[in-house]
Parts: C-alpha cells; structure tokens; sequence
C-alpha cells in the first residue's frame, strides 16, 4: 500500500513544480530610470526637389539646444534614408519631387527641430574632382554637409521658419506620437565648402603680452573620405543681419559690423591620462555630449566670486578688420555688399579677456585667462563649423584610417 502512496505523493509535488513554473514571475518596477520611461516617436515624410543624389540624413535636435548657427546643440538621434529608397530609377537631372517615409522611434516628450541634408554624392554630376558620400557621424570632420549637399528641415508651410516638433504626454499619461512630419530639402539650400582651416601664427598665447592675431588659411585635403576645398580654396565672408533689414548688424554696438563665420576659441581639457581622443574634448565635458559635466573646474569671475559650477571657458575673439576684408565686402559705390564674398585668407584677433558662457545670455568675465590648452572654432551662416584641432591630428587618423594632417593638431597654448 506504500507504493502508491509514494507515487501519489511523487506526482504531486512534480505538478506543485510544474504549475508553479508555469506561472508569471512578479512584475516590480526596476531602478534603472530608463526602462521606466514613457517614449513615442516621430515619422512623416522627405520631400526632395532636386538634381543631387545621394542618402538623406535627417537629424533630430532638442529646441532647446539647437544646432549652430543659432546654437551649438547637437543632434540627440538622426536616421538616414537610403537613396535607393527616395530617388528609385529616377532620370539624373531629374529634380522630382521625390518623397520617402523617416521614423524616429523612442522619442521622449518635449519638443524637437529637425534638420536634414543630401548627402550628395557629386561624382554623379560629373564634377571634377568630386565626392561620394561622405557622412560618418563619428567624426566632427565628417558629420556635417559639406560642398554640393542640399540642406533641409521641418519648417512651417506658410512663414518657412523652422518648425517645433512636440511630442506631448495625453491625458493618461502616455507620450502621443508625432505624426505627418515633412522635412523638406531644395536645390536653394545647397550648401558651400565647410569652413575647413589651417592655422599660422605660433601656439603660444601670453594674454600680459595684449590680442594675438592668428590667420586662417583654407584646408585642402581630397583624400579617403575627406574632400574639403577640391575646387577652389577659397573662404566665405559675410555681414551678420539677423533682422533681414538689409543692414550689417552691430548687436554689441561697438560700431564694427559684425561677420560670418563666428570665431570661437574654447578650453580643452587637460589632465593626466587622457587618452588623444579625450584631448579632443572640451574642458567640463569629457564625454563630448556637448552638456557641461555635472563636476568640474569652477575659475573665480573678475569680482572674485565663484557659482560653484563646472564653467564653459570661452577667450573674446574676433575677425580681423583687415583693409582688403572689408573692401572685399563694398560695393564700388561704398554700400555694403550683403551676400557672401570669397576671400583668400581671414585674419583672427584673440583677446586676453575669458568668459564663462554657461549660460549664453548671460556671460560672466573671468579673473584671469585660465592657463592650458584652447580649440579654435568657425561657424559659418550656413550652420557649418570647423574645429582645430580635430580627428585629422596624426595621432588619431591613422588610428580611424582618416588621412593624417599635421595643421589639424593645432592648439592654443596659454602658460
């Protein structure tokens, strides 16, 4: 009689074992923020009218940080649609319009701009020489559109201003997708040449010594993935007129019109045991999201008082007034001349004078020039930058098989 008792028994605790396997393990909320959030998405429409060809590269910014040359944002995502997809077996020299669906998935709320361009791949044309497509978002030296690329964005149909894209939260708490998006891109908006350098005028900077002139002279490279000023080595200049009143702008009222491109000379980050891409970025953002650093160095402002925050060092900068410069942009009859004029060179003056721009609208004067190393910037009209130095330094290109250039590892050194 114990035999089937101990079967009986046996079979159940392997249906206890089976039935407790076959139930759902609790569910509890996890720690990790990120798996709790709430997230939607964008999606709509590229509408293309244009001859070139090539990927479009859409590129997603909060509005709150947008990109240059209104800000210095960087994109939070971006996607490329495949020019297979958007042009198909269209005729070259066909302008369309041509149109393809985009999707942003995993978009948290808040409200976003979306810029985009063709990345255009010029060989196409027949042009001589010319370039394949040549985005890889990795790289400052190839993230942007660059000679031949056709720009666009979401902008309102009626005024042309660029459009906010919000992805709100409904009523249940639940973030609503952001649908029927159009990015629109135009052979009016192709771009010119980036802004690309090279710098002469010594490393060194003793801001006791009074301004330091630097002089820029166009980069040329036509290499593996880098083609930058092919054709004619040129750069552009331009009055600033933000108001489109058809006037230079002279916003600090110091009565010298202001000019694109912008100069930036910014600190980098110095320290023991950082590697050569680390050197790269800036001081109090050391993974180069372009946030300040929630630490980080804090300098005294010039009444000797400290915020206790990581600071944004910029040193004042300026183009240089130079006599051919500003005849390059008049008119014979001595009007200003409002489109953007070549130039063969620009001359930079860099002021012993740094400021902690944290907070944009409000810059802050520093004690003193901080000591270390400065990045120098040029932010053209277009929204295009350059930066020295860069991946091109030879001590990082042959890593990332880019074509090493001696110029891209300049710096600005203050004792």
């Amino acid at each position: 009689m114990s035999v089937p008792c101990s079967k009986s028994l046996v079979g159940l605790a392997l249906a206890s074992v089976l039935a407790t396997g076959c139930e759902p393990p609790p569910v509890v909320p996890t720690a990790d923020q990120r798996q709790n959030q709430k997230l939607a998405r964008i999606d709509g429409q590229v509408v293309v009218q244009s001859r070139a060809r090539g990927n479009a590269i859409v590129l997603l910014y909060d509005a709150e940080r947008p990109p240059p040359p209104q800000g210095a944002g960087r994109p939070v995502s971006f996607t490329v649609i495949p020019a297979q997809q958007l042009f198909g077996p269209a005729e070259p020299g066909s302008s369309g319009p041509f149109t393809a669906p985009f999707s942003f998935s995993l978009v948290a709320p808040g409200r976003y701009l979306l810029r985009g361009f063709i990345d255009a791949d010029t060989c196409l044309a027949v042009a001589s020489p010319c370039h394949g497509p040549d985005f890889i978002p990795w790289y400052s030296i190839t993230g942007e559109p660059n000679a031949g690329d056709v720009g666009g964005a979401a902008v309102d149909p009626i005024t042309r201003v660029p459009r906010v894209v919000e992805v709100a939260v409904g009523p249940d708490g639940v973030p609503q997708a952001a649908t029927g998006v159009s990015v629109s891109f135009s052979d009016s908006n192709t771009v010119p040449e980036r802004p690309a350098f090279r710098v002469e005028g010594g490393t060194s900077f003793n801001p006791t010594s009074g301004p330091k002139r630097l002089d820029l002279w166009p980069l040329q490279v036509n290499e593996g993935v880098v083609s930058i000023h092919a054709h004619t080595p040129t750069m552009l200049v331009r009055y600033v007129d933000d108001n489109a009143d058809g006037v230079p702008d002279d916003a600090d009222g110091n009565g010298q019109p202001e000019l694109w491109p912008r100069v930036l000379v910014r600190k980098l980050a110095d320290g023991e045991g950082l590697s050569a891409a680390q050197k790269l970025a800036d001081e109090n953002d050391l993974d180069r999201d372009g946030l300040l650093d929630a630490v980080g160095t804090d300098y005294p402002r010039a009444d000797g008082t400290s915020d206790g925050l990581p600071d944004q060092v910029v040193l004042a900068a300026t183009l240089a007034p130079d006599p051919a410069l500003m005849d390059a942009l008049r008119n014979p009859d001595g009007t200003p001349r409002m489109y953007p004029v070549p130039v063969s060179s620009l001359g930079v003056l860099v002021l012993p004078q740094a400021l902690d721009v944290r907070n944009p609208l409000k810059r802050e004067a520093l004690k003193s020039v901080p000591s270390g190393r400065y990045a120098i910037t040029l932010v053209q009209f277009t929204g295009q930058t350059w930066r020295v130095p860069n991946e091109l330094s030879p001590t990082l290109a042959l890593e990332d098989g880019l074509p090493p250039v001696e110029s891209q590892s300049f710096v600005l050194e203050v004792p």
